[in-house]
């Protein structure tokens, strides 16, 4: 593999400029996915416990009240939901939850119950229609106690060996479904790990990108050609890495802190950016009104994939 270079030595020019596309206002919007079925984006605000649905071709919003934060979520074969609330996996199904306001949920399993300081974070379905997620030890000291696991209906819950995590991000899959992308966003760098779905095994991880402070690392997301978008935090941006670790594409953010990233559109050639108002002080909000929308974007020559989606047959 060839040595991961800093941003800062090849940073490119901002390509594209993002607009506000759902004036959401979240206090930690994340995990954006977009459902090619129903045209249909779909969100979540972890601090208000709140999962989002904007359907842009008739320009609807609404939003469900959940039982506890949902760190990420994921669309599945059957139309339903899997959910990582902070401390379990469940199914959901807002087709059957049009007319009211709080969704219901069902118990798969418990993650972490003996660690009070973890919750789950961010996730995304494997190549093989496996849950992939992380958990994030909200202790202020945050030290890396969190863990990676893998999630299925065919083989439960398993532990991926690789490194504890303090804040678990960057989480996608190489088109052949054989190579993992994850980060500590504490750490600054998006590490690659060679991935087996069905034995949940992953090899020696090694650093793919280093992102420069005050910027951090978050979700991430595989474009067509195989390439790695990414969120950076603190920065107001998304970028695209090329294969040695340099930026070569990137979206501007009216916004400081972007989470989350994803495809999107019928021919999946927009790109819909998640943000939040959290670690904004009153002054930074009055600077940028607009912190805690969802943003859109079009980069010439750029499209994305279908989402993965979770096999709960």
């Amino acid at each position: 593999m060839v040595a991961p270079m800093h941003e800062s030595m090849h940073e490119s020019r901002h390509e594209a400029i993002a607009t506000l596309a759902v004036d959401s206002r979240c206090r930690l919007g994340e995990c954006v996915l977009w459902c090619e079925r129903e045209q249909a984006l779909w969100w979540t605000d972890i601090h208000a416990a709140r999962l989002w649905r904007y359907r842009p071709q008739i320009g609807q919003v609404r939003h469900w009240r959940l039982p506890d934060r949902l760190g990420s979520f994921a669309l599945c074969e059957s139309g339903r939901l899997l959910l990582g609330l902070a401390k379990g996996l469940y199914f959901a199904d807002p087709r059957r939850a049009e007319d009211v306001e709080d969704l219901p949920v069902q118990a798969l399993v418990p993650v972490d119950a003996d660690q009070s300081t973890l919750r789950i974070n961010d996730g995304r379905v494997d190549r093989n229609g496996r849950f992939v997620f992380g958990t994030l030890n909200e202790d202020p000291r945050r030290l890396p106690i969190g863990r990676f696991h893998q999630y299925s209906l065919s083989h439960g819950l398993r532990v991926l060996d690789l490194p504890g995590v303090a804040i678990p991000n960057s989480l996608c899959f190489d088109l052949d479904g054989r190579g993992l992308y994850y980060c500590d966003s504490r750490s600054g760098r998006i590490m690659r790990a060679a991935y087996d779905s069905e034995t949940a095994r992953v090899g020696e991880p090694r650093v793919f990108a280093r992102v420069d402070a005050p910027a951090s690392p978050d979700g991430a997301a595989v474009d067509r050609d195989g390439q790695v978008w990414s969120a950076h935090w603190g920065a107001g941006r998304v970028v695209r890495y090329a294969r040695d670790g340099h930026i070569d594409r990137s979206v501007q953010v009216p916004t400081s802190n972007v989470s989350c990233l994803s495809f999107a559109g019928p021919a999946l050639d927009r790109i819909y950016i998640s943000t939040a108002r959290d670690e904004l002080d009153d002054a930074e909000l009055d600077l940028q009104p607009e912190a805690g929308g969802v943003f859109v974007a079009s980069v010439p020559g750029v499209r994305g994939l279908a989402e993965a989606r979770f096999d709960d047959r």
